[in-house]
Protein backbone atom coordinates (compact mmCIF):
# COMPACT_ATOMS: atom_id res chain seq x y z
CA UNK A 1 0.00 0.00 0.00
CA UNK A 2 1.78 3.18 -1.19
CA UNK A 3 2.05 6.33 0.89
CA UNK A 4 1.42 9.76 -0.65
CA UNK A 5 5.17 10.23 -1.12
CA UNK A 6 5.46 6.92 -2.98
CA UNK A 7 6.73 4.90 -0.02
CA UNK A 8 4.96 2.15 1.89
CA UNK A 9 2.57 3.01 4.72
CA UNK A 10 3.61 -0.23 6.46
CA UNK A 11 7.13 -1.40 5.65
CA UNK A 12 8.18 -5.02 6.05
CA UNK A 13 11.58 -6.51 6.87
CA UNK A 14 12.37 -10.14 7.64
CA UNK A 15 14.79 -10.54 10.56
CA UNK A 16 15.44 -14.22 11.05
CA UNK A 17 12.05 -15.82 11.74
CA UNK A 18 10.53 -12.45 12.65
CA UNK A 19 8.68 -10.11 10.31
CA UNK A 20 9.22 -6.52 11.42
CA UNK A 21 6.27 -4.38 10.28
CA UNK A 22 6.92 -0.65 10.60
CA UNK A 23 4.09 1.86 10.29
CA UNK A 24 5.38 4.84 8.31
CA UNK A 25 2.75 7.55 8.06
CA UNK A 26 4.39 10.78 9.24
CA UNK A 27 4.30 12.77 11.33
CA UNK A 28 2.55 10.68 14.02
CA UNK A 29 1.18 7.55 12.28
CA UNK A 30 -2.47 8.58 12.30
CA UNK A 31 -4.41 5.39 11.57
CA UNK A 32 -6.28 6.48 8.48
CA UNK A 33 -8.22 4.07 6.32
CA UNK A 34 -5.26 3.51 3.94
CA UNK A 35 -2.98 2.72 6.90
CA UNK A 36 -5.47 0.22 8.31
CA UNK A 37 -5.78 -1.44 4.90
CA UNK A 38 -2.00 -1.60 4.50
CA UNK A 39 -1.58 -3.15 7.95
CA UNK A 40 -4.28 -5.75 7.27
CA UNK A 41 -2.62 -6.66 3.97
CA UNK A 42 0.77 -7.11 5.65
CA UNK A 43 -0.74 -9.34 8.35
CA UNK A 44 -2.36 -11.48 5.67
CA UNK A 45 0.99 -11.76 3.87
CA UNK A 46 2.74 -12.74 7.11
CA UNK A 47 0.36 -15.65 7.63
CA UNK A 48 0.96 -16.91 4.07
CA UNK A 49 4.77 -16.71 4.32
CA UNK A 50 6.19 -19.94 5.80
CA UNK A 51 9.40 -18.15 6.75
CA UNK A 52 7.57 -16.00 9.30
CA UNK A 53 7.17 -17.38 12.82
CA UNK A 54 6.48 -14.11 14.67
CA UNK A 55 5.62 -10.47 13.97
CA UNK A 56 6.86 -7.26 15.57
CA UNK A 57 4.80 -4.12 14.99
CA UNK A 58 6.83 -0.91 15.27
CA UNK A 59 6.82 2.73 14.14
CA UNK A 60 8.99 4.90 11.92
CA UNK A 61 7.54 8.13 13.37
CA UNK A 62 9.88 9.98 15.72
CA UNK A 63 7.25 10.97 18.28
CA UNK A 64 4.63 8.23 18.12
CA UNK A 65 3.79 4.57 17.76
CA UNK A 66 0.37 5.72 16.55
CA UNK A 67 -1.50 8.84 17.62
CA UNK A 68 -4.91 7.29 17.02
CA UNK A 69 -7.62 7.25 14.37
CA UNK A 70 -7.92 9.98 11.75
CA UNK A 71 -10.24 12.62 13.27
CA UNK A 72 -10.55 14.31 9.86
CA UNK A 73 -12.17 11.12 8.58
CA UNK A 74 -14.54 10.87 11.54
CA UNK A 75 -15.55 14.37 12.62
CA UNK A 76 -18.65 14.76 10.43
CA UNK A 77 -19.77 11.12 10.37
CA UNK A 78 -23.23 10.09 11.48
CA UNK A 79 -24.03 6.78 13.19
CA UNK A 80 -24.09 4.72 9.98
CA UNK A 81 -20.78 6.06 8.69
CA UNK A 82 -19.24 5.70 12.15
CA UNK A 83 -20.35 2.07 12.31
CA UNK A 84 -18.61 1.30 9.01
CA UNK A 85 -15.47 3.16 10.08
CA UNK A 86 -15.39 1.53 13.48
CA UNK A 87 -15.84 -1.89 11.92
CA UNK A 88 -12.66 -1.34 9.85
CA UNK A 89 -10.65 -0.57 12.98
CA UNK A 90 -12.12 -3.51 14.85
CA UNK A 91 -11.37 -5.81 11.92
CA UNK A 92 -7.66 -4.94 12.08
CA UNK A 93 -7.39 -5.45 15.84
CA UNK A 94 -9.29 -8.73 15.54
CA UNK A 95 -6.99 -9.78 12.68
CA UNK A 96 -4.01 -9.34 15.01
CA UNK A 97 -5.69 -11.53 17.62
CA UNK A 98 -6.66 -14.22 15.12
CA UNK A 99 -3.28 -14.31 13.39
CA UNK A 100 -1.82 -17.75 14.25
CA UNK A 101 1.53 -16.07 14.92
CA UNK A 102 2.62 -14.16 18.03
CA UNK A 103 2.50 -10.38 17.52
CA UNK A 104 4.63 -8.09 19.69
CA UNK A 105 4.09 -4.32 19.75
CA UNK A 106 7.27 -2.22 20.03
CA UNK A 107 5.90 1.07 21.33
CA UNK A 108 7.66 4.41 21.65
CA UNK A 109 6.29 7.90 22.04
CA UNK A 110 2.55 8.50 21.85
CA UNK A 111 0.29 5.45 21.74
CA UNK A 112 -3.20 6.89 22.05
CA UNK A 113 -6.72 5.96 21.02
CA UNK A 114 -6.74 3.60 18.08
CA UNK A 115 -2.98 3.18 18.42
CA UNK A 116 -3.42 1.94 21.99
CA UNK A 117 -6.18 -0.39 20.79
CA UNK A 118 -3.87 -1.86 18.15
CA UNK A 119 -1.23 -2.45 20.84
CA UNK A 120 -3.85 -4.02 23.12
CA UNK A 121 -4.66 -6.58 20.43
CA UNK A 122 -1.02 -7.70 20.31
CA UNK A 123 0.14 -10.65 22.39
CA UNK A 124 2.89 -8.71 24.16
CA UNK A 125 3.91 -5.05 24.44
CA UNK A 126 7.50 -3.85 24.79
CA UNK A 127 7.78 -0.10 25.38
CA UNK A 128 10.51 2.49 25.41
CA UNK A 129 10.91 4.61 28.51
CA UNK A 130 9.45 7.62 26.66
CA UNK A 131 6.22 5.83 25.65
CA UNK A 132 2.82 7.12 26.73
CA UNK A 133 -0.40 5.15 26.49
CA UNK A 134 -3.99 6.34 26.69
CA UNK A 135 -7.60 6.13 25.58
CA UNK A 136 -8.45 9.84 25.23
CA UNK A 137 -11.63 9.39 23.17
CA UNK A 138 -13.75 10.83 26.00
CA UNK A 139 -12.16 14.22 25.23
CA UNK A 140 -13.66 13.97 21.73
CA UNK A 141 -17.16 13.21 22.97
CA UNK A 142 -16.97 9.49 22.19
CA UNK A 143 -15.47 6.32 23.70
CA UNK A 144 -13.00 3.69 22.50
CA UNK A 145 -14.47 1.92 19.49
CA UNK A 146 -11.77 -0.45 18.21
CA UNK A 147 -11.84 -2.83 21.17
CA UNK A 148 -10.53 -0.65 24.00
CA UNK A 149 -13.56 -1.13 26.25
CA UNK A 150 -13.25 -4.90 25.83
CA UNK A 151 -9.50 -5.54 25.96
CA UNK A 152 -8.25 -2.91 28.41
CA UNK A 153 -10.23 -4.22 31.43
CA UNK A 154 -8.97 -7.73 30.71
CA UNK A 155 -5.38 -6.47 30.53
CA UNK A 156 -5.22 -4.17 33.56
CA UNK A 157 -8.46 -4.77 35.50
CA UNK A 158 -11.82 -3.05 35.47
CA UNK A 159 -11.07 -0.29 37.96
CA UNK A 160 -7.93 0.93 36.22
CA UNK A 161 -9.59 0.64 32.80
CA UNK A 162 -12.43 2.86 33.99
CA UNK A 163 -9.92 5.45 35.18
CA UNK A 164 -8.12 5.40 31.82
CA UNK A 165 -11.29 5.64 29.74
CA UNK A 166 -13.28 8.08 31.91
CA UNK A 167 -10.41 10.58 32.29
CA UNK A 168 -8.59 10.12 28.98
CA UNK A 169 -5.29 10.92 30.66
CA UNK A 170 -1.91 9.79 29.27
CA UNK A 171 -0.21 6.97 31.16
CA UNK A 172 3.62 6.80 31.15
CA UNK A 173 5.32 3.54 30.20
CA UNK A 174 6.53 2.70 33.70
CA UNK A 175 3.05 3.15 35.15
CA UNK A 176 1.56 1.06 32.33
CA UNK A 177 4.14 -1.63 33.13
CA UNK A 178 3.20 -1.59 36.82
CA UNK A 179 -0.46 -1.96 35.87
CA UNK A 180 0.23 -5.00 33.70
CA UNK A 181 -0.28 -3.52 30.24
CA UNK A 182 3.39 -3.37 29.25
CA UNK A 183 5.57 -6.45 29.53
CA UNK A 184 8.92 -4.68 29.56
CA UNK A 185 10.26 -1.10 29.43
CA UNK A 186 13.64 -0.46 27.82
CA UNK A 187 15.65 2.55 26.62
CA UNK A 188 14.47 3.94 23.28
CA UNK A 189 17.59 2.78 21.44
CA UNK A 190 17.05 -0.82 22.53
CA UNK A 191 13.34 -1.04 21.75
CA UNK A 192 13.17 -2.76 18.37
CA UNK A 193 16.10 -5.07 19.11
CA UNK A 194 14.50 -6.15 22.39
CA UNK A 195 11.14 -6.79 20.72
CA UNK A 196 12.74 -8.75 17.85
CA UNK A 197 14.84 -10.80 20.29
CA UNK A 198 11.69 -11.72 22.20
CA UNK A 199 9.91 -12.58 18.95
CA UNK A 200 12.85 -14.74 17.87
CA UNK A 201 12.76 -16.60 21.18
CA UNK A 202 9.06 -17.36 20.79
CA UNK A 203 9.48 -18.00 17.07
CA UNK A 204 12.03 -20.72 17.78
CA UNK A 205 9.31 -22.85 19.36
CA UNK A 206 7.08 -25.26 17.41
CA UNK A 207 4.80 -22.95 15.38
CA UNK A 208 1.67 -25.08 15.68
CA UNK A 209 2.11 -25.28 19.45
CA UNK A 210 2.51 -21.48 19.70
CA UNK A 211 -0.58 -20.92 17.54
CA UNK A 212 -2.62 -23.38 19.60
CA UNK A 213 -1.48 -21.75 22.84
CA UNK A 214 -2.39 -18.29 21.51
CA UNK A 215 -5.91 -19.43 20.61
CA UNK A 216 -6.40 -21.31 23.89
CA UNK A 217 -5.33 -18.30 25.98
CA UNK A 218 -7.59 -16.00 23.97
CA UNK A 219 -10.53 -18.30 24.60
CA UNK A 220 -9.73 -18.45 28.30
CA UNK A 221 -9.57 -14.66 28.58
CA UNK A 222 -12.76 -13.95 26.65
CA UNK A 223 -14.67 -16.59 24.68
CA UNK A 224 -17.32 -13.98 23.77
CA UNK A 225 -15.03 -11.24 22.44
CA UNK A 226 -16.94 -10.88 19.16
CA UNK A 227 -20.21 -10.22 21.01
CA UNK A 228 -18.46 -7.67 23.20
CA UNK A 229 -16.98 -5.91 20.19
CA UNK A 230 -20.41 -5.75 18.52
CA UNK A 231 -21.86 -4.16 21.66
CA UNK A 232 -19.00 -1.63 21.80
CA UNK A 233 -19.49 -0.77 18.12
CA UNK A 234 -23.22 -0.22 18.66
CA UNK A 235 -22.62 2.27 21.45
CA UNK A 236 -19.64 3.98 19.80
CA UNK A 237 -21.43 4.58 16.51
CA UNK A 238 -24.52 5.97 18.28
CA UNK A 239 -22.38 8.71 19.82
CA UNK A 240 -21.75 10.19 16.37
CA UNK A 241 -24.01 13.11 15.63
CA UNK A 242 -24.45 13.93 19.33
CA UNK A 243 -23.54 17.37 20.64
CA UNK A 244 -20.57 16.02 22.56
CA UNK A 245 -19.05 14.25 19.56
CA UNK A 246 -19.56 17.15 17.17
CA UNK A 247 -18.11 19.71 19.58
CA UNK A 248 -15.28 17.45 20.78
CA UNK A 249 -13.95 16.57 17.35
CA UNK A 250 -14.42 20.04 15.86
CA UNK A 251 -12.57 21.53 18.82
CA UNK A 252 -9.75 19.01 18.38
CA UNK A 253 -9.35 19.90 14.70
CA UNK A 254 -9.48 23.62 15.53
CA UNK A 255 -6.88 23.09 18.29
CA UNK A 256 -9.06 24.62 20.99
CA UNK A 257 -10.68 23.39 24.18
CA UNK A 258 -14.18 21.97 23.65
CA UNK A 259 -17.12 23.88 25.05
CA UNK A 260 -18.88 22.13 27.95
CA UNK A 261 -21.84 19.95 26.96
CA UNK A 262 -24.70 19.76 29.45
CA UNK A 263 -27.52 17.29 30.09
CA UNK A 264 -30.40 19.61 29.21
CA UNK A 265 -31.54 17.31 26.39
CA UNK A 266 -30.53 14.10 28.18
CA UNK A 267 -33.81 12.23 27.74
CA UNK A 268 -34.02 12.90 24.01
CA UNK A 269 -30.30 12.34 23.41
CA UNK A 270 -30.42 9.05 25.32
CA UNK A 271 -32.98 7.49 23.00
CA UNK A 272 -31.72 4.14 21.74
CA UNK A 273 -29.00 3.77 24.39
CA UNK A 274 -29.23 0.88 26.87
CA UNK A 275 -29.87 3.06 29.94
CA UNK A 276 -32.90 4.55 28.19
CA UNK A 277 -34.25 1.08 27.37
CA UNK A 278 -33.55 -0.15 30.90
CA UNK A 279 -35.76 2.64 32.25
CA UNK A 280 -38.70 2.32 29.88
CA UNK A 281 -38.29 -1.22 28.56
CA UNK A 282 -39.08 -2.35 25.01
CA UNK A 283 -42.68 -3.18 24.05
CA UNK A 284 -43.71 -6.62 25.26
CA UNK A 285 -42.39 -9.26 22.87
CA UNK A 286 -40.49 -6.71 20.76
CA UNK A 287 -36.95 -5.37 20.64
CA UNK A 288 -35.47 -2.84 18.25
CA UNK A 289 -32.74 -4.79 16.49
CA UNK A 290 -30.56 -1.66 16.47
CA UNK A 291 -30.83 -1.02 20.22
CA UNK A 292 -27.69 -2.18 22.02
CA UNK A 293 -29.51 -3.51 25.05
CA UNK A 294 -27.44 -6.68 24.96
CA UNK A 295 -24.61 -8.09 22.83
CA UNK A 296 -25.68 -9.68 19.57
Amino acid sequence: MPAPDGGALVRDELRGRTLLLTIDHPPVNVLSRPVLEALAAQLDAAERDPRVHAVVLASAAEKAFAAGADIHEMAELGPDGARAHGARGQAVTRRIELLPLPVIAAVHGVCFGGGCEVALACDLIVASDDAQFGQPEINLGVMPGWGGTQRLPRRIGTGLARRWIYTGRPVPAREAEAQGLVDRVVPRGELVRTAVDLAETIGSKAPLAVAAAKYAIARAVDPAIDEGLAYELDLWSRLFGTDGQREGMRAFLAKRAPAPVGRDAWRTASSGFPWSEARTGPPQGKRDKDTPGRPR
